[in-house]
């Protein structure tokens, strides 16, 4: 077993015994013993123990409101103050649940660093980011050459052009480029214990695995211990020395990745592991974790690859359901006040074709085209050059009025629906309106069918009263899905739809996904940077870079044996 967390084995619900954690390494930099988190009588963090040495990494794993992030903001400090908390937090001795506000300078982002999920939240908007790090750093006592410290700090993290950088405002950079910066931010007084809260989350496949890779190198550069959070069992299989699976508050396991992976002993987390979709998952529906946990698991069934792709070449026989051909779209790009506007080439003579009944996958990084394309073919952009066929009319030149009425018949699921739902009146009433309006229902009709539609993806029938703050994420995708089927479309553009979903809640979208398709016959574009996920759910995949068409093919022959080098990397990044 790994000697980084000395833990024995399989982990009781109710939490660690003391005999269990007396076992664990005196040595330890971080113990903690029995931690509690309460919200008046609601435990929202129970039982919590766990140990790690310098230079070891705990990944912390389980679904949205499992007590990930609250733990490790108890160990910064940062729990607001109608939490209450009990139990030991020992770093190097010192209990920090006894710490005053006041004392925490000595250890916040000196002794104990975090580096956040969304980087924008944790950078002053209004301020460089080289100013922004260079205050970390005097904030704790170093005072002389701080830009020169600052430099150094991003050449560390690889940031490009470091000078520029330094000079530049968040929103100025990538989302790549800001997680570095944050990093940096991070690392800038050499920390004894960095906690990554969720730090790949949003970012595309090349650019997850140069996060992955330089926390690890940081890591064996400072000889710092981590605490890696995450609900995505394919990175802290990569990074973890051991993992601890949290759920609703509760430790259901922890021991060696090696063992957790191999044997994974409680249901739940045979859960989490099989609904993650993999190179060999090729079954016609995700295993669910509720299945697990209620002990419902039945055989599943496989699909053979080889007749999935014969019915994908089939498909390829009919006449496309929608095809484009030379698409152009330039968009302007200005940095600063007194920049010189700059032209931006974000599709460059695309063409492609989908065909009816077939989800057809979309990928490559950021800047690569992807979205812009799903944007055009929906309506909400349009193209300087290029012609977009639909049931082999031209819809190119479609004026708001046409495009309307087109939507009826193509749609798009976005990755976040609450920006497209209404916040101020409720979800079955939202859902109504689409179809008073397109399907011209009376409203005691127009009602009911948006329950109908509510159960239709899985909901309630009392959730129609309910208004979008009131739900989940996972739950928040199902009502998109179900105003979008209130136009009985053909077409549907899926933009990033499952990306930030916990991987149960993504398993359970890309089931209703495909049940909506063998029921209705719908055709996907499917936009992901999550190459998993896409080779389970597409036919066929295009691969985009810098706005051109590199490669495409069937998606199970083009994930064996890519033809281009830059799809290889995209493929090997992931970890596959």
């Amino acid at each position: 077993m790994n000697q980084g967390l000395n833990i024995s084995g399989y982990s009781p619900l109710k939490g660690l015994n003391d005999s269990y954690f007396r076992a664990m390494s005196s040595e330890a930099l971080l113990s903690v013993k029995n931690l509690e988190i309460h919200k008046e009588d609601l435990s929202l963090v129970q039982s919590l123990s766990f140990s790690l040495e310098k230079g070891k990494t705990l990944a912390i794993v389980g679904e949205s409101g499992s007590g990930k992030t609250l733990s490790s903001l108890a160990l910064m400090g940062l729990l607001p103050e109608r939490l209450k908390i009990s139990g030991q937090m020992l770093f190097k001795g010192q209990d920090l649940g006894k710490l005053q506000e006041a004392d925490w300078s000595a250890y916040r982002g000196k002794e104990i660093a975090m580096v956040f999920q969304e980087p924008m939240s944790a950078l002053n908007p209004s301020m460089k980011c080289g100013k922004q790090v260079a205050e970390m750093l005097s904030n704790h006592g170093q005072q002389n050459h701080l830009r020169q410290r600052v430099l150094e700090l991003f050449r560390r993290v690889e940031l490009p052009r470091i000078e520029d950088i330094y000079d530049s405002y968040p929103h100025q950079l990538s989302g790549g480029q800001k997680q570095r910066v944050v990093i940096a931010m991070a690392i800038a007084n050499n920390p004894a214990l960095l906690i990554a809260d969720e730090p790949t989350t949003a970012l595309d496949v090349s650019v997850q695995s140069g996060i992955l890779q330089l926390l690890k190198s940081l890591q064996a550069e400072f000889g710092m211990a981590m605490i890696f959070i995450s609900h995505d069992l394919g990175l802290v299989r990569r990074v973890a020395d051991e993992v601890l699976v949290l759920y609703q508050g509760q430790v259901k396991e922890q021991g060696s990745a090696e063992a957790i992976f191999k044997e994974p002993k409680d249901p739940y987390t045979k859960g989490l592991i099989a609904c993650r979709p993999g190179p060999d998952t090729h079954y016609r529906r995700l295993p669910l974790v509720q299945d697990f946990l209620l002990g419902h698991v039945q055989d599943l069934e496989f699909i053979d690859p080889s007749k999935k792709e014969q019915l994908a070449l089939s498909r390829t026989k009919l006449e496309p359901l929608l095809e484009v051909r030379a698409l152009h779209k330039t968009y302007k790009s200005k940095k600063g006040i007194w920049a010189k506007t700059q032209l931006v080439r974000a599709v460059n003579a695309v063409n492609l074709s989908v065909y009816p009944g077939e989800s057809l996958g979309l990928v490559g990084e950021s800047g690569s085209g992807k979205s812009t394309i799903g944007r055009i073919l929906v309506g909400l952009e349009q193209a300087e050059k290029g012609q977009i066929f639909y049931e082999g009319k031209d819809i190119s030149g479609f004026d708001k009025k046409q495009w309307r009425k087109l939507n009826r018949e193509i749609q798009i699921i976005f990755q976040d629906p609450y920006g497209s739902l209404n916040p101020r009146i409720s979800v079955g009433e939202s859902i109504a309106e689409v179809l008073r309006v397109n399907q011209h229902l009376k409203k005691e009709q127009a009602r009911e069918t948006a329950i109908s539609l509510l159960e239709k993806v899985g909901l309630l029938r009392d959730y129609a009263k309910r208004y979008p703050h009131e739900f989940s994420g996972g739950q928040r995708q199902r009502i998109g899905i179900a105003r979008a089927l209130a136009l009985q479309p053909k077409f549907m553009v899926c933009d990033e739809s499952v990306s930030a979903l916990d991987v149960s809640v993504q398993a359970q979208i890309l089931n209703l996904l495909n049940d909506l398709k063998d029921e209705f016959g719908f055709t996907y574009l499917f936009i992901s940077h999550d190459l998993q996920v896409v080779r389970y759910f597409c036919d066929r995949v295009v691969v985009l870079k810098n706005g051109e068409l590199l490669e495409e093919g069937l998606a199970e022959s083009l994930f064996q044996s890519p033809k281009e080098a830059y799809t290889a990397k995209l493929i090997a990044d992931q970890g596959e």
